[in-house]
């Protein structure tokens, strides 16, 4: 990264004040050069086919193919490019996805333009930056997994326990007096509903939360 060499900057916003915003932003920086603007998550994707950038400024929530969807896209495709969020969301499910798809940071957009531009040359040697709050956020959901759902239906509140008693369906179809299939439908719900990836798990975390003995 030289100044005959800048970080090839991507724009992603589906506002046009913002994008005026960043695009004067970059111009007061040697080491940075703005190469292309889209104004949603499909038009991104098909400038970094075009344009090559080092990285990307991504807004998380605009029309049509978002920014979760589009960094995750990217990365796959292009995964020497580089995508840091700029939004002014802070919700957990956002933080999550975005570090999820790929993204190396994620900023609110009220960041000083110093920092901005000092994670702009990060997410090029490939450091991630984080916005203090989105830290904490990523931290408080590693510490504090979130509680499975007990809004377990009459009929999921029998089968639970008696996946406790390490009955396959079969059994539980002929303890209860229903179809195989119904029961399937029901432990399949009880495992998303759990968070769990198995009965085993599903039972575990069941006892753990007191929903059976």
């Amino acid at each position: 990264m030289t100044k005959s060499n800048p970080i090839r900057v991507l724009i992603v916003d589906d506002h046009t004040v913002v994008r005026s915003g960043l695009r004067a932003f970059l111009l007061s920086f040697d080491d940075m050069e703005l190469v292309g603007e889209a104004e949603d998550g499909k038009e991104a994707l098909d400038l970094c086919a075009e344009l090559q950038p080092d990285v990307v400024l991504m807004d998380m929530v605009m029309p049509g193919m978002g920014g979760a969807d589009a960094t995750q896209l990217i990365r796959k495709r292009y995964p020497q490019v580089q995508i840091i969020v700029l939004t002014s969301f802070l919700e957990e499910d956002f933080v999550q996805q975005a570090v999820e798809a790929g993204a190396v940071g994620y900023l609110l957009k009220n960041v000083p333009a110093n920092e901005l531009a000092d994670a702009i040359r990060a997410a090029y040697a490939g450091r991630p930056t984080l916005a203090p709050e989105a830290a904490q956020i990523l931290l408080y959901a590693a510490t504090h997994p979130p509680k499975p759902s007990n809004k377990l239906t009459e009929r999921e509140q029998e089968i639970l326990p008696l996946l406790g008693e390490g009955l396959n369906n079969s059994e539980i179809a002929e303890r209860l007096e229903v179809s195989r299939s119904t029961v399937r439908f029901h432990v399949s719900n009880i495992l998303a509903k759990l968070g769990a990836s198995s009965r085993t798990q599903a039972v575990a975390v069941a006892v753990r939360h007191n929903l059976i003995r």
